[in-house]
């Protein structure tokens, strides 16, 4: 199971076999080490006690950090996690031959994919014509955007990074146009915003986004590659431009999907007067991504799946095709 720390002036301790969290000294949430998959530590003042790290290192149990809008701060892993070599330096020769071009372009291919997914499967339950013939519209401007990419073409990927990152940006308003006529009129919607958002719709995307960027951040050092070394995305010191990758794979189904629901069933969301998301509400939203994660099953390669086993495949396939092992990289796309 998955243990989320999230509250002012909390404390991690272990006690025979078990993880334990106090507040003031009682005890608020206790869980057998042997069932603990990941801890998720969210916001400031809470204490973690040497025993309670070696253990999750010796168990392989990680433990992630993130501040209280969403943004990743720190992972702890087991030392020999992060020491594989050859897959490293396959994938560091790989930016500049076509393999780089490859793998930039079936991200984007794989984001568009399920952006238009996700537009398909919120207007199977509406009737109202004029938003359906919007949604054809928009679904039509995705379909032809996976198109544009297909048919760019380059040597290695710095030729094309601009083109690919307009064609998504373009494809974007397509996407979020659709995405806010489904979404409870009271939020009263303005649109897409990443850092500094003060609206509770952008605040609860980022919060999500930013509990799943430490799934794929797992997956892609358990494939053995480097989180720091991506395709798509520039590098620039201290950006982990490879999770950046392959969460483009993954934000639509995961997390779109599960705060667009969450909304629309008026499960009580709440910002606090300073427009962040209450403790309450982000433990929720934790939960509901890491439950879509598990217990979320996709057609994958002939077979139902979760999202997580899909996820840590994809990197698999990832330092598999960098490595030559296989002849291609095809992207999730999931089902609507």
């Amino acid at each position: 199971m998955d243990v989320i720390i999230d509250g002012h002036g909390l404390f991690v301790g272990k006690h025979q076999g078990r993880i334990r969290v106090f507040r003031e000294k009682k005890v608020v949430q206790e869980t057998p080490i042997v069932h603990i998959k990941q801890i998720v530590v969210v916001a400031r003042s809470v204490g973690i006690s040497s025993d309670v790290i070696q253990i999750c290192c010796e168990e392989g149990i990680p433990i992630h950090f993130l501040g209280r809008t969403g943004t990743p701060l720190a992972a702890l892993y087991a030392a020999g996690l992060t020491g594989t070599v050859l897959t490293r330096r396959a994938q560091l020769l790989a930016y500049t031959t076509s393999k780089g071009v490859a793998v930039s372009k079936a991200f984007v291919t794989g984001k568009l994919g399920n952006q238009m997914n996700l537009l398909r499967y919120q207007a199977k339950s509406r009737t109202d014509e004029a938003y359906l013939q919007a949604v054809r519209q928009h679904v039509d401007d995705l379909r032809a955007a996976i198109q544009d990419v297909a048919d760019l073409s380059g040597n290695v990927v710095d030729e094309m990074r601009i083109s690919l990152l307009a064609i998504e940006g373009r494809a974007a308003q397509s996407y979020w146009k659709s995405i806010k006529a489904v979404l409870p009129a009271e939020l009263a919607w303005e649109g897409r915003e990443t850092r500094g958002a003060q609206d509770l719709f952008n605040s609860l995307l980022n919060y999500g986004y930013g509990v799943l960027y430490t799934q794929v951040e797992q997956a892609i050092l358990l494939a053995g590659l480097d989180t720091y070394a991506g395709f798509l995305h520039a590098d620039r010191p201290g950006k982990p431009s490879l999770v950046l990758d392959l969460i483009e794979e993954f934000r639509q189904c995961v997390v779109d999907r599960t705060i667009i629901g969450l909304l629309n069933k008026h499960v009580p969301l709440e910002q606090d007067e300073e427009h962040r998301l209450t403790e309450t509400t982000r433990r929720k939203v934790a939960e509901k991504v890491l439950e879509r994660l598990d217990a979320s099953a996709e057609l994958y390669e002939g077979k139902r799946q979760a999202l997580r086993f899909i996820l840590q495949c994809q990197a698999r396939h990832l330092a598999s095709f960098l490595r030559g092992d296989r002849e291609q990289y095809t992207p999730f796309v999931a089902g609507w």
